[in-house]
């Protein structure tokens, strides 16, 4: 593979027990739009821009969920450039993605493009390419998670 091409990625879901419970998060409301996000001992701030009645102090919720999925190809990406004693220098992933026009509100496409680094040989694309077509958030979006929302807090007597 030369310097400067890309490889473009078809995702198939994967499916795999749940064999452990992820460490807890919160979300708490800061001011605004502004809500902190802790996950073990790291704190994020995800915001709405201006427009949209934030200060834009950091990514939307949105942004952070596409972020999830690049950012978790690349590192699928890494670890197998790795094992198979490959460079990581110039990996990185381009990803942009469309809001749907209709309801409900959600993300309609997501495309991502790696930029594998100069030293991966064309015959290693088809692997390189499933290994990271199966990384955990794609998995988790292509057989989507159950999830559940409990309410807390006060009640009303009727």
């Amino acid at each position: 593979m030369r310097q400067g091409q890309l490889v473009s990625v078809a995702v198939t879901a994967e499916t795999r027990p749940q064999t452990e419970t992820a460490p807890a998060m919160e979300v708490g409301f800061r001011s605004g739009e502004t809500y902190e996000i802790a996950i073990r001992g790291h704190r994020m701030i995800a915001d709405q821009p201006a427009e949209d009645g934030g200060r834009d102090e950091g990514p939307t919720p949105t942004e952070l969920f596409v972020a999830s999925l690049a950012s978790c190809v690349a590192y699928y990406a890494g670890r197998y450039l790795t094992r198979h004693g490959y460079t990581r220098d110039g990996l990185h992933v381009s990803v942009d993605y469309d809001m749907a026009a209709d309801r409900p509100a959600r993300v309609a496409a997501i495309r991502l493009t790696v930029h594998a680094p100069a030293d991966l040989p064309a015959d290693r694309i088809p692997a390189f390419t499933a290994v990271i077509s199966h990384c955990t958030v794609h998995n988790s979006i292509s057989v989507p998670p159950r999830v559940t929302i409990d309410i807390t807090g006060p009640t009303s007597t009727p």
